[in-house]
């Protein structure tokens, strides 16, 4: 018994020096490590600010700050080990961490992907959240854009939800980064109107129509078709898309009537579709008058 309690003291002591002697190692390592912790928060702090000042959305601003938090902290746990003595555990952590990311990558390709794809478009975004885009064949307003996807409203009102990968493999047309988006309108006049009079008179009527742009761009109106009965115009005018209050089909519906009722008033005539009749082998067309039963013409 006694020897036991002798070669457990003995050990003790021999530990107790041994910690007595790595004591400075361990306070300079838990001295960087803090140090290197204190830098670690201020980067993420510094990241996330100059971020949120270039991306719209604050969840990637979030995400990768942490990332950036994440890799200092390592870092500053492979020095203290370094400082430690402890060379051989942080290769081994830095080995065992490589490997075990090559096989999540494999396992996980697409997410890892869409990941990647994601972190691109946050520093790099061809769209805002708002922007009216065409992405993977799809069109509507930007809702969001997180780590795996982007969320698309469809003006029928369907959410869409589009792998980043997609986005960065397709084309993405965007009909709003400008701040400006054309729309238009046809209206039909009669042959023999005077085309010059009637793009005058549609011009001063678009000036009386609350915001289509007459600055920025100016209104244009061309003829567009030679219809089978009538010579079609069409009016192109502008909208400014970053102004959330205005509505395109009100102002359109709008834009319309307007014009309708100037040319109206000016004396214009706005044919409809005009039916050409031809006879059969040259065969007399009879037209009958539809009647009642009494014989009354029925209108």
């Amino acid at each position: 018994m006694n020897t036991l309690i002798n070669d457990l003291w003995i050990n003790v002591q021999s530990y107790s020096g041994s910690l007595i002697a790595l004591l400075p190692k361990i306070l300079v390592a838990s001295l960087v490590f803090a140090l290197l912790y204190f830098f670690a928060n201020r980067s993420r702090n510094f990241v996330k600010r100059r971020l949120n000042r270039r991306m719209d959305d604050p969840l990637l601003a979030t995400f990768l700050s942490r990332v950036v938090k994440i890799a200092l902290v390592i870092i500053a746990g492979l020095i203290a080990l370094q400082i430690l003595g402890l060379a051989g555990m942080a290769a081994g952590i830095v080995t065992g961490a490589s490997v075990s990311a090559i096989v999540i990558g494999f396992a996980f390709k697409d997410i890892g992907e869409n990941f990647l794809a994601g972190i691109m478009l946050a520093f790099n975004r061809p769209f805002r959240v708002g922007d009216i885009v065409e992405l993977d064949g799809h069109k509507g307003t930007v809702v969001a854009l997180n780590l795996r996807n982007a969320r698309i409203k469809t003006f029928d009102g369907k959410d869409i939800f589009i792998p980043n990968a997609n986005v960065i493999k397709n084309p993405v047309v965007n009909y709003t980064m400008d701040g400006f988006l054309r729309y238009d309108f046809t209206i039909g006049l009669d042959y023999g109107s005077d085309v010059n009079k009637a793009i005058q008179i549609i011009l001063e009527a678009m000036k009386q129509v609350p915001n289509v742009l007459q600055t920025d761009k100016e209104t244009t109106v061309a003829v567009s078709n030679l219809g089978a009965s009538a010579l079609e115009l069409t009016v192109y005018y502008w909208l400014d898309t970053f102004d959330s209050n205005v509505s395109a089909g009100k102002v359109k519906t709008l834009a319309v009537d307007k014009t309708l009722q100037a040319l109206d008033k000016a004396g214009f005539y706005l044919p409809g579709d005009i039916l050409e009749m031809k006879n059969y082998k040259d065969e007399n067309l009879t037209m009958k008058t539809p009647t009642n039963k009494n014989g009354q013409l029925v209108a």
